[in-house]
């Protein structure tokens, strides 16, 4: 449940996210400043995280929005060969077993997607 007062940020629509296939992403704030996230379809659901591997925090996508490896059961982490379950971001195999990626609040409803912040991941300062 999101926090109260917690505004959706709307992401993409679902059909967006085709099952196993490319990932949308998008960047947030933490504290170590803007960071990229992605957002893919797997098991039928929608998942997020951070675009760090949990080995060394680096991006993992190995052409931009690709996180699946070549049979599409993994996100794998180009820079480090560390693969990782889909659906809670568990590191099965490669440097850092045991270890998760982190994941984001992500919800579909309605045909749309949309990221909910938390106190340590916001949206970027908008333009205005």
């Amino acid at each position: 449940m999101p926090e109260p007062g917690v505004r959706p940020q709307f992401l993409c629509p679902a059909e967006a996210l085709v099952e196993a296939g490319d990932a949308v992403c998008f960047d947030v704030l933490d504290a170590d400043g803007r960071v990229q996230a992605f957002a893919l379809r797997f098991g039928g659901r929608v998942v997020a995280y951070l675009n760090r591997c949990a080995h060394v925090p680096a991006p993992m996508d190995w052409r931009p929005g690709r996180f699946l490896d070549h049979e599409q059961r993994h996100i794998i982490c180009s820079m480090h060969g560390a693969l990782y379950e889909p659906a809670d971001g568990l590191c099965v195999s490669g440097p850092c077993p045991g270890a998760r990626l982190t994941p984001l609040d992500v919800r579909e409803a309605d045909g749309l997607v949309h990221w909910y912040p938390d106190p340590r991941h916001q949206p970027l300062p908008s333009a205005d």
